[in-house]
């Protein structure tokens, strides 16, 4: 039995976010790793004690932490 992470970053949305589940809640649509770490916060995580690129309590779809698209005009 595979072991999920309980955050999960979507792929990047046509609007220009990215969903962000946490142990299956719906949390929120991040547009940067700045609102992704606010909804660590909210859920009880430090977002400044983790490695946010390279832990493995985060499941990153469709790009890393480094893919966050602009929204379109």
């Amino acid at each position: 039995m595979a072991i999920h992470p309980p955050v999960v970053v979507s792929k990047p949305s046509k609007s220009g976010g990215r969903r962000v589940h946490i142990d299956s809640q719906i949390m929120g649509m991040a547009r940067s790793l700045k609102d992704l770490e606010e909804f660590l916060r909210r859920a009880g995580l430090d977002p400044d004690t983790l490695d946010i690129e390279s832990t493995e309590l985060i499941e990153w779809r469709g790009g890393g932490p480094d893919v966050w698209p602009e929204p379109p005009r």
